[in-house]
């Protein structure tokens, strides 16, 4: 197995997991939260699609489809365009609503695509290259793309902990 099929069979997983987490659900459980402070599966998916979104397009070099397909607008939510979730307060999470599965998985399967399309061609090599320089050390697209995989596998394994819960009251 080279790099690229590792990483296409990783992010592949983050999709098989989100779709079983939302797939099916009305608007009303993929929007509720177990406790005041709990994150919903709409956020949680919303959050983890956001920052691979931000992630790989700042990688590839490209702009993000939250901006280029015009999601932002659809989505309408009342948080900063720009924003991904990171550092949300307990309300900010309960204000990101969704209207449909659907919706939450349009987005999520945009961006899936393009990741999958960005890691397809990219061998060992590539990963040595130095995405982001504000860390120390700096951080490679190696390290990058698998602190993204790691990061959205947890936030989907959430969500679908999430809708178990739902599912059983």
């Amino acid at each position: 197995m080279n790099v690229a099929d590792m990483l296409t069979d990783g992010y592949t997983r983050i999709r098989e997991t989100v779709h079983a987490a939302v797939e099916g659900l009305e608007p009303d459980d993929l929007n509720a939260r177990l406790d005041e402070g709990a994150n919903s599966i709409a956020w949680l998916v919303w959050h983890l699609t956001r920052v691979q979104d931000d992630h790989i397009a700042d990688a590839a070099g490209t702009e993000q489809i939250w901006f280029t397909e015009d999601w932002a607008t659809r989505f309408d939510l009342p948080v900063a365009k720009a924003a991904t979730g990171y550092g949300h307060s307990s309300k900010q999470v309960g204000a990101v609503q969704v209207a449909s599965a659907e919706l939450l998985l349009g987005y999520y399967d945009a961006v899936h695509a393009r990741s999958a399309e960005f890691v397809r061609d990219l061998d060992a090599e590539a990963l040595d290259r130095i995405v982001d320089e504000a860390w120390s050390p700096p951080v490679t697209l190696g390290v990058r793309l698998v602190s993204v995989l790691s990061d959205d596998l947890q936030h989907a394994g959430q969500a679908a902990f999430v809708r178990g819960c739902l599912e059983r009251r």
